[in-house]
């Protein structure tokens, strides 16, 4: 990748601009995906949203000088679209219809945990010795404090009055962001098309497609009457695509390319705040002290992460992209 000084520098409002992006508009998706499930079902809302903008970076992408992807390109993008956005969004906007967005985000704030356990564990996968990077003690550390913040945050009470499907929607959830640390993962070495409006479009256009072939086959799009979607749950959709989709994804790849990974990364600190925040004031959730002190727990083991030193550039290089890959 490109880095920053080997190009003209950036000029400041557009990194403020494209900050903002990943910092508000992502953590601003939870809450818009709360309100968008309430007269949208959630797969076809999650179908629409990620083929529409996939379509729209993809043209953005060839009108803009890329080259046309091959069917390897798309065969690799198809893989990354199935984790992605598949599995990782279509149990998050399943979820949301049972799971307030303030703990959504909090549970998908913990996919870095995921990528650095799963990039230690690769080598014994795989019968060699060679790719993996083992995790420092201090790592260590912030491993074991996120998943005690996950216990905090889900207490077994909180399901006791028969939320089932709150609980199902948590686990849904965890399973979403292994699928999202996974794919992450594969498309580091994927053959992708070279450039990354291009891969990312793919992608979206891809899961978008697979959501919504999953809507038809769970008989979402038989129920359906677009005469009860509300004017705050299109409104939801439109921002959805458009700002935390087109834009957001737009920015955060761009941010990769002027940017160093460490300061791309704390968004991943950021918008928990943003979503704890926007769920109390737009949906009206309940913050609790246990809340407060699951967030900090989880941001904190999080930023431990991204930030302890290791003994090879090549293992700092995975933490700060581990931290740096989390989307909505």
């Amino acid at each position: 990748m490109t880095t920053a000084t080997s190009r003209a520098a950036p000029s400041r409002w557009a990194l403020l601009a494209a900050f903002a992006a990943i910092y508000v508009v992502w953590g601003s998706s939870y809450v818009f995906i709360h309100f968008a499930v309430e007269t949208i079902p959630p797969f076809l809302m999650g179908g629409l949203r990620f083929s529409l903008a996939g379509l729209l970076m993809i043209g953005w992408a060839r009108a803009h000088g890329a080259r046309l992807p091959t069917w390897v390109h798309w065969r690799s993008a198809a893989v990354g679209g199935v984790l992605l956005f598949l599995i990782n969004n279509g149990a998050l906007v399943w979820a949301a219809q049972a799971v307030p967005s303030s703990m959504m985000a909090l549970l998908v704030g913990i996919t870095p945990m995921w990528m650095v356990l799963l990039d230690w564990w690769r080598p014994s996968v795989r019968g060699r010795q060679a790719g993996g990077v083992r995790p420092t003690n201090w790592v260590f550390a912030g491993l074991v404090a996120g998943f005690f913040g996950i216990t905090l945050l889900v207490s077994p009470g909180d399901f006791a009055a028969g939320s089932t499907d709150a609980a199902i929607g948590v686990v849904a959830i965890l399973i979403g962001t292994v699928g999202w640390a996974v794919g992450s993962l594969y498309t580091r070495q994927a053959s992708l098309p070279d450039s990354p409006i291009l891969t990312t479009g793919m992608q979206l256009f891809t899961g978008g497609v697979m959501l919504l072939a999953l809507s038809a086959t769970t008989g979402e799009l038989g129920r359906f009457n677009p005469a009860d979607v509300s004017p705050v749950s299109l409104l939801a959709w439109v921002q959805l695509v458009i700002f935390g989709s087109v834009i957001g994804y737009g920015s955060y790849v761009w941010l990769l390319r002027v940017s160093t990974p460490a300061r791309v990364a704390t968004y991943a600190y950021v918008n928990p705040i943003v979503a704890v925040f926007l769920g109390w004031a737009l949906a009206g959730e309940t913050i609790t002290l246990r809340t407060v002190l699951a967030a900090a727990i989880i941001i904190g083991s999080v930023m431990l992460i991204n930030n302890t030193r290791q003994p090879k550039p090549a293992a700092r290089a995975v933490l700060a992209e581990a931290a740096s890959e989390i989307g909505v």
